[in-house]
């Protein structure tokens, strides 16, 4: 059900392209920018629009995400062609913005259940070689020089989901405000790394060729800035580190038994095809999963008002308790097997 009127869409449609029949589809499972499939006459189009009511403010910044891609689609990294941004709150009520429709696979789960044992391996290293292709890329050659603040990336980041922590309607979460103290002081210090950050990089977030391990899209870019890119290589390296039933992780499978890499051969695959880039440490770990749980926090206030962009909101929130104790259970054992290479 779309949360705008889909004539009002129509119309738009008819008087930027020509007059052509249109069909709508929302697109499930996201708690972030809704999301819609819309056919215009002979275009395939996808639709992503900041959610209806009140929102944080700089959250679901679809104009940031329309100018990511829009730089993107003349590299090598995989983004689908962006075709148009309007910024008014009319006809549908937010700023939105579409880009085309690519034909393709999306896992949101982890394990990869559906896929031959052979087929997972590839595709976890496939994720690793599109990271690896975004981070490549120097912002200022594509117009991004000024796309966020350069230097200080985590101490900056700490600050702004805290402050969105403290903001929250929802109960406090203790663990998370353990963490809260806890990464400013073991913050490392800054080796002058700047690369386009996705800032939700994980699998459900990519798409795969149809038959290829192969990402051809590196989709939902609301939470890019000038970052570094440890940020996404600890963002994508939390499934390794959360259970099945905690957003689809894969701690505690049979990774062998499933082809799937263990996390060090996942990280030493990104540093094979990456610019130099330091080794991930605990720090970086604890920090994308504390900025995981306060994104859940945030679901849990949209839940609460009403506006969650997921229909599944109200069931994920509370993962923000189960991610805040990941975190210091990362704090507390050093990371794992991250560092181990005998594994």
């Amino acid at each position: 059900m779309a949360d705008f009127d889909p004539s009002a869409l129509a119309s738009f449609l008819d008087g930027c392209f020509g007059a052509a029949g249109m069909r709508l589809e929302r697109i499930g499972g996201g708690q972030s920018n809704p999301t819609y499939f819309v056919d215009h006459g002979a275009r395939r189009l996808v639709l992503r629009k900041k959610p209806a009511g009140p929102i944080l403010r700089g959250a679901h910044a679809v104009d940031r995400e329309y100018r990511v891609l829009s730089a993107l689609a003349s590299t090598d990294v995989p983004v689908p062609r962006p075709v148009l941004f309007h910024e008014a709150d009319q006809p549908l009520g937010t700023p939105f913005y579409l880009m085309e429709r690519l034909e393709g696979r999306v896992f949101h789960d982890c394990a990869l259940p559906d896929l031959a044992r052979e087929e997972r391996r590839a595709i976890y290293l496939g994720m690793a070689e599109a990271m690896a292709k975004l981070h490549a890329v120097r912002p200022e050659d594509v117009g991004l020089g000024d796309y966020g603040r350069p230097g200080n990336y985590f101490e900056r980041q700490i600050g702004r989901w805290t402050k969105q922590l403290r903001d929250s309607t929802s109960d406090p979460v203790p663990a998370l405000e353990a963490l809260a103290e806890w990464l400013p002081r073991h913050l490392p210090s800054d080796d002058g790394q700047v690369a386009i950050a996705h800032g939700d990089f994980r699998l459900g977030n990519l798409l795969f060729h149809p038959r290829k391990p192969e990402v051809i899209g590196i989709l939902d870019w609301e939470l890019s800035t000038l970052g570094h890119p440890l940020a996404d290589l600890g963002f994508c390296a939390i499934p390794w580190h959360t259970a099945p039933d905690e957003y689809g992780g894969i701690l505690g499978l049979d990774l062998a038994g499933l082809g799937i890499p263990r996390e060090r051969e996942f990280l030493d695959h990104y540093y094979a095809h990456a610019v130099p880039t330091a080794q991930m440490q605990p720090f970086h770990l604890a920090f994308a999963l504390f900025r995981f749980a306060v994104i859940f926090v945030g679901i849990a206030d949209r839940a609460r008002a009403g506006n969650a962009a997921g229909e599944n909101a109200e069931a994920i929130a509370p993962l923000a308790r189960r991610f805040a104790a990941r975190a210091l259970e990362t704090i507390e054992h050093g990371g794992h097997e991250m560092f181990d290479r005998r594994l």
